[in-house]
């Protein structure tokens, strides 16, 4: 929430360095103050003032989004997207040329907490965002012409089709996806999040309840591997509910399997990785550390040396 609300206020009020925002939930006031870096972009980590004696959930700011978010499209102009009859719009195929300049990325599981959290990320870097969801309807009022959200069968070779065009990247923050589809043709470079460290570290009740999301990781991995696509396998440790940006980072060998992540902080790395595109394929660690990044693209540029130093 804090994300899209940042992404949509900084293109209208360049001028504006804080703005006050009211909860569309029970009534509930809080205020926040968004500090946005022009040089680069980034949203600095808010200063959140609550008045209410309950602090907010991030799924609770996400459905305070979805509520509000009707509302603030029509206060700063953009178009509608419902007929009037209160339908979602259908996706036109002739809107989606073949020649299509590829210039897209495409989240899937978009109504995922995980989802969402990269979606958010990737409109503050103003990327033209495609997403795959299981409600289009939810998707479209919680954020609107900012992403063209898609609902469909993923094993339906048609609507995969009709899903890749224009994407240059996909962004997978769960398991399952590339195990699911055939071809990926078009595609340059596919970022995935994987937990399979973590999978992989656990034992007894928990392996049990965990040994299918394992299988499907395994699976998409394969895929990704002999696909012949360019590829970035981000291993993260557990993910935990607590805000992002607070905390450094380690990339050392072992850490996804004993160490944990914010999920924000996963997230921004997801999309961090988006605009440095391996060679063939690259896969490293990351958990919450000690160690400060300055720059994503001279880290991940770092990495992948090492990386490629490790399999001569």
């Amino acid at each position: 929430m804090v994300l899209a609300y940042a992404a949509m206020l900084s293109s209208t009020l360049p001028f504006q360095k804080s703005v006050p925002l009211t909860s569309q939930r029970s009534g509930t006031a809080f205020g926040s103050s968004f500090q946005f870096n022009r040089e680069n972009g980034t949203v600095v980590t808010p200063l959140v003032v609550c008045h209410a004696k309950k602090k907010l959930s991030f799924m609770e700011q996400i459905l305070d989004y979805i509520e509000g978010g009707p509302k603030l499209r029509k206060w700063y102009g953009a178009p509608d997207i419902l007929e009037k009859d209160g339908t979602a719009i259908e996706d036109n195929e002739d809107d989606y040329p073949e020649d299509e300049v590829r210039d897209a990325v495409l989240v899937t599981d978009g109504d995922s907490e995980m989802g969402q959290m990269v979606i958010l990320s990737l409109i503050v870097k103003k990327a033209r965002v495609k997403t795959l969801v299981k409600d289009k309807r939810v998707a479209l009022e919680a954020f609107g012409s900012y992403v063209e959200s898609m609902a469909g069968d993923t094993s339906d070779k048609r609507f995969v089709k009709k899903a890749l065009r224009g994407v240059r990247t996909i962004i997978c923050p769960n398991e399952g996806f590339l195990s699911s589809v055939g071809s990926l043709q078009g595609v340059q470079h596919v970022i995935v999040l994987s937990r399979l460290s973590v999978y992989g570290g656990q034992s007894g009740f928990q392996s049990m309840m965990k040994s299918n999301a394992k299988k499907l990781a395994e699976q998409d991995e394969s895929v990704l591997k002999t696909s012949g696509i360019p590829y970035t396998i981000i291993r993260t440790g557990a993910l935990q509910d607590t805000p992002g940006g607070k905390q450094g980072f380690t990339f050392d060998e072992g850490c996804a399997a004993s160490g944990s992540i914010s999920k924000e902080d996963a997230a921004f790395v997801c999309v961090a990785a988006f605009d440095c595109v391996p060679q063939t394929g690259f896969i490293f660690e990351v958990a919450n550390g000690d160690n400060k990044v300055s720059d994503w693209k001279e880290c991940l540029a770092t990495l992948m040396e090492k990386a490629s130093q490790k399999l001569q």
